[in-house]
């Protein structure tokens, strides 16, 4: 189910779970700001949960919120996630749902790393 992008911050949402150590995850990347890790339902072969270890609800949260260090933290982990797992020369898709209308179904902010293969067209 969506949820609201900009309602308050769930502190028991799944992310929240993972990041407390509640909920196991198979991790790819960790900082003193960002943990990555493969999605449980990937949509590639290669698919990577990217979140920021502060409690942001969505990118609207995220982008008001978020010290500078914090977005920039996010903004060059990602690339290095994607250079360390050879994304680049072939390409790479980097989503985030904000939102009801946008389909986001977990209220902690969150990228989706995707790759590994030819991507289909994003639908207009």
């Amino acid at each position: 189910m969506a949820v609201n992008g900009t309602g308050p911050y769930d502190p028991d949402n799944i992310f929240a779970k993972i990041l407390h150590g509640d909920i196991p995850c198979n991790k790819v990347f960790e900082n003193e700001w960002v943990l990555a890790f493969h999605d449980i339902a990937p949509k590639a072969p290669v698919h990577v949960i990217i979140i920021p270890k502060k409690p942001y609800v969505s990118f609207i949260d995220f982008s008001k919120n978020a010290a500078p260090e914090e977005i920039s933290a996010l903004m060059q982990s990602t690339g290095h996630i994607a250079a360390e797992l050879n994304l680049n020369e072939a390409g790479y898709r980097i989503i985030t749902n904000a939102g009801q209308n946008a389909g986001q179904e977990v209220p902690h902010f969150h990228l989706h790393l995707l790759g590994g293969k030819a991507l289909p067209p994003f639908p207009v």
